[in-house]
């Protein structure tokens, strides 16, 4: 059981749940008193114990829906109040909405069916519902940081050999070496540059992408910068560093001035590398490119630009929402300009799709 409740309480803390060691205690003791084969005791004791405020209760629900096989208990106590079911405030299925109040939660294999389908479903034609299921599902995503070698050696079990230390353990056991000390290089987490578009064109897909960004920020706040691209160049990092997603992203869309305008991914981009890149933020780095391609500005400046970018980057990843449907061939003259500067060129306009970025991430 206490196995269980640590491995629950990591997936809250991904969730964005402050699942702290104390309310961790504490919920252990109340499944103490409790029966821990009820689901709804298992329900009831993690919330009244684990949530810190109104807001973390979304987050716990659909936690407690994926790490406990997918549905939520039904409470057996007449006196307990039922909690909101996720099913009647997100269906998942097309044109499930109002009139659905007295339709059964459904069984494992059923939500696990359409929660697969929901994964690949185009964002831009998702209902407002689905929407709100997918927030939640974005809560749960923890991107993986690409790690790097570093040149420090630090303390270790195994590796070469440490003389120093080696000398000074001898010296402490009365000149014998009774043991040998190790170093090794440990590897360190690499820079990771978001650049959003939010023109016109990615609206569909701008709040999908920023929820991705907020995913990656949270998980490494310190090793990840985010801005946004259209007709001006804006960085968000500080206002994605919040831990509500929602609040996140509504600082977010305050400070960016250009929200769903034009294209200029030519000027912007050297902007970029003129006062951050140049310096030190795209040197080494992965540098993620969320865009369509669309450039109303001169598109031999977007390959110039590029061709910069990747001479500094580390490695150059282009998410185009529009690659994952079918038949796709990307003719504009921005994606041609860019392509011959992008190392992965990938999809950005489902869940599975966000998912398999996490992977080229990881692998770069």
């Amino acid at each position: 059981m206490v196995d269980t409740v640590l491995a629950f309480a990591r997936t809250l803390r991904h969730a964005g749940v402050p699942a702290s060691p104390d309310r961790v205690e504490a919920m252990l003791t109340a499944l103490a008193l409790l029966r821990v084969l009820e689901p709804s005791d298992v329900y009831w004791a993690g919330r009244l114990t684990l949530c810190g405020g109104p807001d973390d209760l979304d987050r716990y629900d659909a936690a407690f829906a994926a790490f406990f096989s997918g549905e939520r208990p039904r409470v057996s106590r007449a006196t307990a109040t039922v909690p909101p079911r996720l099913a009647a405030s997100a269906p998942l299925d097309a044109g499930a909405g109002e009139g659905d109040d007295d339709v059964d939660v459904p069984d494992l294999a059923a939500r696990a069916s359409a929660d697969e389908v929901l994964r690949h479903r185009d964002v831009a034609g998702l209902t407002p519902a689905e929407r709100e299921h997918l927030r939640r599902l974005f809560a749960l995503l923890a991107p993986a940081a690409p790690m790097r070698p570093a040149r420090r050696r630090r303390p270790a079990a195994r590796g070469a050999v440490h003389p120093g230390r080696t000398v000074r353990r001898a010296l402490r056991d009365g000149g014998e070496i009774t043991r040998l000390m190790h170093r090794r290089a440990r590897p360190r987490p690499r820079r990771v540059v978001l650049l959003v578009d939010v023109s016109g064109s990615m609206t569909p897909y701008a709040d999908a992408l920023l929820r991705f960004a907020h995913a990656a920020v949270r998980a490494r706040p310190a090793s990840t910068e985010v801005f946004t691209i259209g007709t001006r160049l804006t960085r968000l990092t500080r206002e994605l560093r919040r831990r509500d997603a929602d609040r996140a992203l509504e600082a977010g869309g305050r400070a960016i001035p250009d929200w769903s305008g034009g294209t200029r991914l030519g000027e912007v981009l050297k902007a970029f590398l003129d006062r951050w890149g140049q310096r030190g933020t795209a040197r080494g780095a992965v540098v993620v490119v969320c865009s369509d391609g669309w450039e109303r500005g001169d598109a031999a400046l977007l390959g110039e630009q590029m061709a910069r970018l990747q001479r500094l980057a580390h490695a150059v990843v282009w998410v185009n929402p529009h690659k994952g449907r079918v038949g796709y061939e990307p003719l504009t003259g921005g994606m041609q300009a860019a392509l011959p500067s992008v190392d992965h060129f990938v999809a950005g306009h489902s869940m599975a799709a966000f998912e398999r970025l996490s992977e080229v991430l990881t692998r770069a």
